[in-house]
């Protein structure tokens, strides 16, 4: 029996896997696609944004220097300085200049190697993942499809073609239509879709039709993209469009031209696939022994592009509660902290995406409302705001403090020896900074030792703190002042980390 059975193979169930793996988790991947390179995951089709947050998931667990190497992007931000954002992305396809971000404005900010987002591709993410789950003892089956599943007092069982795997927990990562979601009973509530939406990979006779970029038009939106041949569009039909056929040349020429006002030409079609604005999310992450994350807990639509990034927060979040539940050490109610700091964070992306698809609408009164979004997201706050929401900066989750760093991803803390937080944690454990002279938590923090790491020594920017506890996914558990109370310390410890471990 594995201790967890992951399903799904995506950026989502490998991230989760390696974070198992490390650990010290037996790990068991099912994967349905037999191969796991697809045109659809390479560049262009594939081309995927990693958020500043994502990237400094990578970062932190020493995967970013594999990642940058697989996508092709080399180049590295100085780390004694704050990197400007080098995309800011778009709201409803209008553009935002990433100029016009104020860096000053954005919450506990510090120098880090980890770059301001990255552009990369599905294959570059999952190769990465992979190489690295394999390091960890992580197995992954592919070709195989997950067709039934039961709950038992301590264990689950899957059926997957003539096998069964039995494990103490499932996690369905396996997308947005998810086997394990239908079979384990979840809950699916949200809105159904305004419009149908279309990314193809086409040789366009007449390409000087069509103007580069995004482009909002009276009756709908097309893209063209740097890639030769790559084209996005969105008709508001109401999710007419029936998804379980391929779009034909003649189709998809038809809404190009509805959408782009043109006699617009595509000569062929290489590939080309559908997608919706239909927004669901389940009503909660966890029914007994099985989980879910990503696009298994929640779809939307791709405006915005968070679907990656949101899934991989996911994945951080759960792997080490899970791990804590697997080992034996969790507090109690620590698995549940999953849905309730995760939920929130799904609904919003929803919101955010149904958001941009009704000022999208062609019709006068949501192209009124455009215009004023246009004039807001042109200033300089406008900016910050936008771009604050799709980074992840401006997350915290509510852990009952006032402190207003509690909650909120760690900044890239730094000791006068060099030292980074980054450095800290690339073993998955939880990380106890003490920036006092005396060293006064250094017996405390010893207390929960194979959990957490301690460091101790003066900081290059202690933001005006004494002491910080950082949870394994990044986030601030606590922060004392310049004198740091030792029993506040030890009650945040024992609330994350469970009794001492020595």
């Amino acid at each position: 029996m594995h201790d967890v059975v992951i399903v799904g193979a995506g950026p989502v169930g490998l991230f989760l896997a390696c974070e198992l793996g490390l650990a010290g988790c037996s790990v068991l991947v099912l994967e349905r696609e037999p191969e796991p390179r697809t045109p659809w995951k390479a560049d262009p089709l594939g081309m995927r944004g990693l958020s500043p947050a994502s990237v400094e998931a990578f970062y932190r667990r020493g995967m970013l220097d594999p990642l940058l190497k697989a996508s092709g992007a080399d180049d590295r931000p100085d780390p004694e300085e704050v990197a400007p954002p080098r995309g800011a992305g778009h709201f409803a396809g209008m553009m935002l200049d990433p100029a016009d971000v104020d860096v000053a404005a954005l919450p506990f900010r510090l120098p880090s190697p980890a770059a301001e987002g990255v552009m990369t591709n599905l294959e570059a993410v999952e190769s990465v993942l992979s190489e690295r789950a394999s390091l960890l003892g992580v197995e992954v089956r592919r070709g195989v499809t997950v067709s039934a599943l039961v709950q038992e007092d301590e264990s689950v069982v899957v059926r997957a073609g003539e096998q069964e795997y039995a494990a103490r927990w499932v996690v369905g990562c396996d997308g947005g239509r998810s086997a394990v979601r239908k079979l384990a009973g979840f809950g699916f509530v949200g809105t159904e879709p305004q419009f149908t939406g279309y990314v193809a990979l086409v040789t366009v006779a007449d390409p000087g039709k069509l103007r580069p970029g995004f482009n909002l038009t009276p009756t709908g939106m097309y893209l063209r993209t740097p890639a030769p041949g790559y084209v996005g569009m969105l008709e508001f039909d109401g999710g007419a469009f029936d998804r379980s056929q391929q779009p034909t040349r003649e189709h998809l020429q038809a809404v190009l031209r509805r959408v782009s006002g043109t006699d617009v030409t595509l000569s062929d079609v290489q590939l080309a696939s559908s997608f919706t604005d239909r927004a669901m999310q389940t009503t909660t992450y966890r029914q007994g022994r099985v989980l879910l994350a990503g696009d298994a807990a929640h779809i939307h639509s791709p405006l915005g592009a968070q679907g990656l990034n949101l899934g991989i927060g996911d994945a951080l979040n759960l792997g080490w509660k899970l791990a804590a539940t697997v080992h034996g050490h969790a507090p109690d109610g620590l698995l549940d902290t999953y849905t309730r700091e995760r939920h929130p964070l799904g609904a919003q992306a929803l919101d955010w995406t149904r958001a941009q698809a009704a000022v999208m609408r062609p019709d006068p009164h949501a192209q009124a409302i455009q215009a004023v979004i246009r004039d807001l997201i042109g200033t300089r706050d406008g900016t910050t705001y936008v771009f604050g929401r799709t980074s992840g900066s401006s997350i915290r989750h509510d852990l009952g403090s006032e402190q207003p760093l509690v909650g909120r991803n760690a900044p890239e803390l730094r000791l006068e020896d060099g030292t980074r937080l980054g450095d800290l944690m690339r073993d998955g454990r939880g990380v106890a900074l003490d920036f006092t002279g005396d060293g006064r938590l250094r017996g405390p923090a010893m207390v929960w030792e194979g959990r957490m790491r301690y460091a101790a020594g003066p900081a290059r920017d202690d933001l005006g703190l004494g002491a910080v506890l950082v949870r394994p996914d990044g986030v601030v558990a606590w922060a004392g002042d310049r004198d740091p109370d030792r029993e506040a310390f030890e009650r945040a410890a024992a609330r994350w980390f469970g009794g001492p471990a020595v």
